[in-house]
């Protein structure tokens, strides 16, 4: 289900909501441990976003990665749980009573907003396995909270040219904002995430797990790039609910305090700034949960 304006509403961050549910839920597997002892959680969680009016929900396989569940665990189990992620999200997509598609979670393997980290020979036979798990169930491939233009470009060459749409979303730094200058976590400038997005062949262009306020600066910077590229691509905007983060902070870390400001109807302004920016993909990121993507689907609805 899309709007006229054809705006595509996301799911929230699975991670907290797991949490919330009651899943397993510690460090340092995080989200990956309810997928590891009680999958009917995912399910659960899956649905709930679906019944707030989501169309795309997106498999919990951002944290079946070896620095969150061991390096052993990942080589015996990694694309088996990679597969679990992918069918627990197809199974509730396909029994929703409209159109729901399922996005196949690429995480930055070596280290969430870690630029600094990030190593190409070890990061591609990581990223193959999830891959593999992944590809039979999803729709397109999100690659998400990359924090430097090299991991995407990695994503790119390791799904090949599978038919599959590619969607490549980037984390923005929080603590250096300078307005009109958004940056990628390491440096490299908006533009050029928008010039590597059009040479790798993405549908979409997306940013995550950032604070709300640097994100309209960044559609604003794409939509200039794309303007003298003259080229088009669809823009989205999935916010964190967490205040600044350091540069040397770690997604996923420890729990981050909640944003009060961010409530339903606070997260809602700022998503009608985004749609208003050009923004047509909406949803959230850690701490933003399926009440605030009800508001987004019911304003949303109101505007059809």
């Amino acid at each position: 289900m899309t709007t006229p304006d054809n705006t595509l509403l996301l799911d929230g961050g699975t991670g907290r909501e797991l949490q919330r549910v009651g899943a397993p839920f510690k460090q340092p597997e995080w989200s990956a441990l309810a997928l590891i002892e009680a999958p009917h959680f995912v399910s659960l969680v899956h649905q709930r976003y679906v019944d707030a009016g989501a169309d795309v929900i997106t498999t919990n396989s951002y944290a079946v990665v070896p620095f969150h569940i061991g390096e052993a665990r990942f080589a015996a189990q990694g694309e088996a749980l990679a597969a679990l992620a992918g069918q627990l999200a197809r199974a509730v997509a396909d029994a929703a009573p409209r159109p729901v598609r399922v996005a196949g979670s690429l995480p930055p393997v070596c280290g969430s907003y870690r630029a600094d980290l990030f190593d190409t020979v070890s990061a591609r036979p990581i990223l193959e396995v999830l891959v593999r798990g992944l590809r039979p169930y999803v729709d397109h491939w999100q690659a998400e909270t990359l924090s430097a233009i090299e991991e995407a470009e990695l994503v790119r060459a390791v799904i090949g040219d599978d038919g599959k749409p590619l969607w490549l979303s980037f984390t923005l730094q929080d603590d250096t904002v300078v307005a009109g200058d958004p940056r990628l976590r390491s440096g490299q400038t908006v533009a050029d995430a928008v010039a590597a997005a059009l040479r790798l062949g993405a549908s979409a262009l997306l940013f995550n797990c950032s604070q709300p306020e640097v994100m309209a600066d960044a559609v604003a910077a794409t939509q200039t790039r794309l303007a003298a590229e003259k080229a088009t691509l669809r823009i989205g905007v999935y916010a964190n609910a967490f205040p600044p983060q350091r540069k040397d902070a770690e997604a996923n870390s420890g729990l981050d305090e909640i944003r009060a400001d961010l409530t339903p109807e606070g997260y809602l302004a700022w998503a009608g700034a985004w749609r208003t920016g050009g923004a047509s993909i909406i949803g959230g990121c850690c701490g933003i949960g399926p009440e605030h993507i009800a508001a987004i689907r019911a304003d949303l609805d109101r505007c059809a």
